[in-house]
């Protein structure tokens, strides 16, 4: 339990922070591999990873190193100006990803933002007008909250608030190409789409759903987008998800794992997305400085030189397994759904209770996606020993909250 003097700077802070978010009762402090420590100095377990963020936890050797150096350089200069780890950043994602060209941005959102504007950019120029404008997006899907992201995410509630958003979104069902050949129109001039989706409750797509819409972009004519934003950088067994189907897109958005924690997002291009855009269309102040290259860099390298990925396969093979064994345990698990070090554990009943009986009880830090899926997003570097520990605490976890409700 938290001391006292813990409670009171939690207090404090929500007097200071706007009330945006309901956060866990505990106050982190600190890193190291994939612990946690907070003010008290508990020790926690980290399966959360910053949604994602930290694919390399924490003090990964080399990476500190690395933004140490570039802050001993400089921090920022202005995209009018070429700079050294912009350019190794990016020739090493545009090698991962198999795109064509890269534009740096500050966040996942904003790389949405961006892949909106070539889609209608694109069909602006195709056309002459603006007539063309339409994008179809995905049921329980998830882009980001500024207004544009928002328009394209496919649950009302986040939407509804903040309405009228963006004209011309029409939404079709995950994974059914009939659903989406239903919203096409002569106006459509786009698709976005997550590979696996993440917030909505970890939902890989289909090579089949992939193929069919990469079919209706080329035969319409329209940028085809995929949002690789929290299943891309690693975390599927590839670099990114898309590369299982071999279904490549127009755009792909990628952050969170990109800079390990320090804000970096991207959009990348190929083929006719390489250049919609023209000089004045589209800018960031911050988006690619030095500081935040150095970092995406520094992680690019660690990926390659450490073979990460050889980690996320065979360790995640085998959490998915071990996940599987609880399904078999506990009977409110009705099933285990991911690929690599991204899984959803859908319940029959609410996950909050045992998320807040694992952070308080056995120090483990879980997230969820939705209101019944437990999300396991660890570090890609977690061990096999790590997992053991990990499922022996949410087993825990979920027994303590079913023997509270017998």
């Amino acid at each position: 339990m938290a001391t006292e003097q813990m409670k009171q700077s939690m207090s404090e802070a929500e007097k200071v922070l706007y009330k945006a978010y309901n956060r866990y009762q505990v106050m982190f402090e600190r890193g190291d591999g994939v612990r946690l420590y907070d003010t008290d100095g508990t020790e926690y377990l980290d399966f959360f990873a910053g949604i994602a963020v930290n694919a390399l936890g924490y003090h990964y050797p080399g990476y500190d190193e690395a933004l140490k150096a570039q802050i001993d350089k400089f921090q920022h200069i202005s995209n009018y100006f070429y700079n050294p780890p912009a350019l190794s950043a990016g020739e090493k994602l545009l090698k991962a990803s198999q795109m064509d060209k890269v534009f740096f941005t500050n966040s996942g959102t904003e790389a949405v933002e961006g892949a909106l504007k070539i889609a209608r950019r694109y069909a602006y120029d195709k056309n002459g007008d603006s007539s063309q404008y339409e994008i179809i997006a995905m049921d329980h899907s998830f882009h980001g909250r500024s207004m544009g992201a928002l328009s394209v995410t496919g649950k009302e509630a986040y939407r509804a608030p903040f309405e009228p958003l963006i004209p011309g979104i029409r939404f079709a069902t995950f994974n059914d190409l009939d659903s989406v050949k239903a919203q096409i129109t002569d106006k459509t001039c786009g698709i976005i789409v997550e590979p696996i989706q993440g917030e909505g409750g970890i939902y890989p797509a289909t090579d089949e759903f992939l193929k069919g819409l990469r079919k209706l972009a080329d035969e319409h004519d329209f940028i085809l987008i995929f949002d690789e934003i929290q299943c891309g950088m690693g975390r599927s067994g590839k670099y990114f998800a898309w590369q299982y189907s071999g279904v490549k897109p127009d755009v792909l958005t990628v952050a969170k794992a990109l800079g390990n924690g320090v804000p970096i997002g991207a959009f990348l291009t190929s083929g006719k997305g390489n250049t919609t855009l023209k000089p004045g269309d589209h800018g960031t102040t911050y988006g690619g400085n030095p500081f935040v290259c150095a970092a995406a860099d520094a992680v690019l390298t660690i990926m390659e030189k450490d073979d990460i990925l050889k980690n996320v396969n065979e360790t995640g093979a085998y959490l998915k397994e071990k996940l599987e064994g609880l399904k078999a345990k506990h009977p409110h698990i009705v099933d285990i759904r991911g690929k690599g070090m991204m899984y959803g554990v859908e319940f029959d009943i609410s996950v909050n209770p045992i998320i807040n009986r694992a952070l308080l009880d056995e120090h483990i830090v879980l997230i969820n996606a939705g209101t019944n899926i437990l999300r396991i997003i660890p570090a890609l570097i977690v061990t096999k020993e790590v997992v053991d520990e990990a499922i022996e605490k949410i087993d825990r976890a979920i027994t303590a909250e079913e023997q509270a409700n017998a």
